[in-house]
């Protein structure tokens, strides 16, 4: 078992103090955005053996075990991270695995640089993702009933939001969504930005539903993405309660601190509420065009205490343990790779001590017990 010393991103979207707060830390002023713990080359965490990116490629078996490394091949599957949002991140979806496999070859074909701004396939896999609130959580996830965001649209009364209200009426489901998403974010970029700044202005009048794109605007002022955000649902998570983003489903994250696992991919393809690339017409192409409820996930309890967030992805599986005082021990041993966060309190994984923010990696088939008073994450595999 190996403690996990792990990297801060510093993306300007970041906290300046959530996860200072949750690691007993005194802020640096800098925002702190991810913590991110597994094996991704662009942040690899380290240990005693070197990056673990290293330990798993010098004996994949041995660390990941037979059945992972025959399912999934030879790297760590997912990617756990710390995320803490001060704002709002970019508006966004992931491809599926053949969308990815397609755009990836295609842009190698064109000789566009892996590292290149304007890239937007970095590899072939598809990029699931679970979001668990630590704290009160906001986010947008999926396509609302186009006639509940024509009503708030309408509801706004900016007469430039008008064509937009009468096509998401007219349209069936599919066409509606895709014919204002097309339309909000291929406007002329003078004529939109005022009509961004009029609906940023109704919003913050009106407040009540209106009041979330009032703050977006005032992070991304003239921003396309902030008509396209009113497009989608608004969630608040309370701690403990979870989203999960599939392929194709447009979302932003707005502010909060949570556990975030995903697959071990960086394809992401944007629709705005950023200064990044934007690919209109390869976003439209991948976006699905359906409205769905956001599907708030609550966790089903298991054996030995184990609370799961069930999704229908493979590549991870995350739990918790609500350990009280007293508790007996829990086995954690699993032929399959973990990693163990402490979000709260303090607990012993092995033979280290954690507490909150701190985290360990488990080799496939390596005893793991976890003991204390506290709350453990638990990120492993699906096999």
């Amino acid at each position: 078992m190996d403690r996990l010393d792990n990297t801060v991103r510093p993306y300007a979207w970041g906290s300046t103090t959530a996860i200072p707060r949750l690691l007993g830390t005194e802020p640096t002023g800098e925002p702190q955005a991810e913590m991110w713990m597994g094996a991704h080359p662009g942040a690899p965490s380290r240990t005693g053996r070197g990056t673990l990116a290293e330990v798993v490629d010098a004996d994949p078996e041995r660390e990941l075990g037979a059945a992972t490394v025959a399912k999934f091949g030879p790297r760590l599957p997912f990617l756990l991270k710390l995320l803490a949002a001060g704002s709002p991140l970019s508006l966004q979806v992931h491809p599926d695995r053949t969308q990815a496999q397609a755009g990836y070859e295609d842009e190698e074909r064109r000789g566009v640089p892996v590292t290149a701004p304007h890239r937007n396939y970095k590899d072939t896999n598809h990029k699931p993702e679970l979001i668990c609130a630590l704290t009160e959580f906001e986010g947008l996830c999926g396509f609302r009933d186009p006639l509940r965001a024509a009503e708030l649209l309408d509801g706004l009364g900016v007469d430039s939001l008008k064509p937009y209200v009468d096509l998401l009426h007219a349209r069936p489901e599919e066409a509606a969504l895709r014919e204002v998403l097309t339309a909000v974010l291929t406007a002329d970029p003078d004529e939109m930005a005022h009509t961004v700044t009029e609906t940023a202005a109704a919003c913050d009048r009106l407040g009540g539903d209106h009041a979330p794109y009032a703050g977006i605007a005032h992070h991304y002022p003239g921003d396309p993405g902030v008509i396209a955000a009113m497009l989608l649902n608004h969630v608040r998570l309370q701690p403990g309660e979870a989203l999960y983003l599939g392929a194709g489903v447009p979302h932003a994250y707005l502010d909060g601190l949570g556990v975030e696992i995903m697959a071990n991919s960086d394809n992401v393809l944007r629709c705005g509420l950023t200064p990044k690339h934007v690919d209109v017409p390869e976003l439209l192409r991948i976006v699905r065009f359906e409205a769905a409820d956001p599907g708030v996930l609550r966790p089903e309890a298991g054996p030995d205490d184990e609370e799961v967030y069930e999704t229908p992805t493979d590549e991870f599986r995350l739990s918790r343990y609500v350990l009280p005082e007293g508790a007996p021990a829990h086995d954690l041993t699993l032929d399959a790779p973990q990693i163990l966060l402490c979000t709260a309190g303090a607990v012993r994984a092995g033979e280290h001590d954690l507490t909150a923010g701190h985290s360990v990696f488990v080799p496939a088939g390596e005893k793991a017990e976890v003991s204390g008073t506290g709350t453990v994450f638990r990120a492993t595999v699906v096999l």
